[in-house]
């Protein structure tokens, strides 16, 4: 009985050993409702080879997930990405059927995604903020006090961005989208968030650094983000990560954001091995090895999202 019972044993564990990998995962990432990828300040869809979401998108599609990847003006106010997101949202929506998206919003896409979602919560399923600033950015603060509205300094600092952001454009393939850099800074500062929260308040939490809603108006909210500047001796973004990181003073941060900003709705996690870069699988993936890789981290997720039926 004994031996019959190890043969038996032995060859289920074959089976299982020698299935394709895409087997066990097929069906992992397939949410009920596509998602939409939402790049931050300065972002863009891809600008040839090179990806925004370095490998994501791919990453997500692979079993299941339904992906599109959103492209608005690389810098202007959140409300102006936001109208332009909506109207992508509704693009996406008449060419796939769905009746409503998941937006997984980076940096200044998160707010942007809330916007849509705060608008339109009819149209949105959920709304997940990575390394967003949902409650301003340290570093916004900082270089809107160097360059006061109306001042010099300010001018030649916005003809230097939105050329920039026009080139990003450029490169990008969409050469129709505004770019506004006061806008964008006044958008991230602690200040123009805070009255960004008031007009669009759904998720974000009512303490300093503890979660926010889980679900208003039908719309789910999640968030994570990580706290580790320097990640990669290879990635030529970490040093300068490491510096932008010294606005924010002993408090945990991902190099741009500070962790508690980055908090909305549910909290994932936010102390992730990860920088603001990284969040992204960016510089093309040189990240943290010794951290869950970004690919998987937005695979779980999207299995969470399929696991509420969204």
């Amino acid at each position: 009985m004994k031996q019959h019972f190890l043969k038996w044993l032995g060859a289920v564990l074959v089976a299982i050993f020698t299935l394709p990998v895409a087997s066990l995962a097929a069906g992992y990432t397939e949410t009920r409702y596509p998602i939409v990828l939402v790049h931050g300040l300065f972002g863009f869809d891809n600008i040839g080879p090179v990806d925004y979401w370095y490998g994501i998108p791919d990453a997500l599609r692979a079993d299941g997930a339904k992906v599109y990847v959103a492209q608005v003006s690389a810098a202007n106010s959140t409300e102006v990405r936001g109208e332009q997101l909506l109207s992508y949202v509704k693009q996406v929506l008449a060419a796939t059927g769905a009746q409503k998206v998941n937006l997984i919003g980076h940096s200044h896409g998160g707010p942007t995604a809330r916007y849509v979602a705060s608008v339109r919560p009819d149209l949105v399923a959920s709304v997940t903020s990575v390394g967003g600033p949902n409650k301003g950015a340290a570093l916004a603060d900082i270089i809107r006090g160097v360059a006061p509205a109306g001042s010099f300094t300010e001018n030649v600092l916005a003809s230097v961005v939105n050329g920039f952001s026009a080139m990003i454009g450029l490169l990008s393939g969409d050469t129709t989208k505004p770019q506004a850099s006061e806008a964008a800074l006044d958008s991230l500062t602690t200040a123009g968030m805070a009255r960004f929260n008031q007009a669009h308040p759904e998720g974000v939490p009512t303490t300093a650094c503890g979660e926010g809603a889980y679900q208003v108006n039908g719309v789910y909210y999640f968030s994570w983000s990580g706290a580790q500047p320097y990640t990669n001796v290879l990635d030529p973004m970490d040093a300068n990560l490491t510096m932008t990181a010294l606005a924010y003073g002993f408090a945990k941060n991902d190099g741009l954001v500070g962790s508690c900003s980055s908090h909305l709705g549910r909290v994932i996690r936010d102390d992730y091995g990860m920088n603001h870069m990284d969040e992204v699988n960016q510089t093309i993936g040189l990240v943290n090895i010794f951290e869950t890789n970004p690919k998987t981290v937005y695979r779980q997720h999207a299995n969470r999202l399929r696991g509420l039926g969204l």
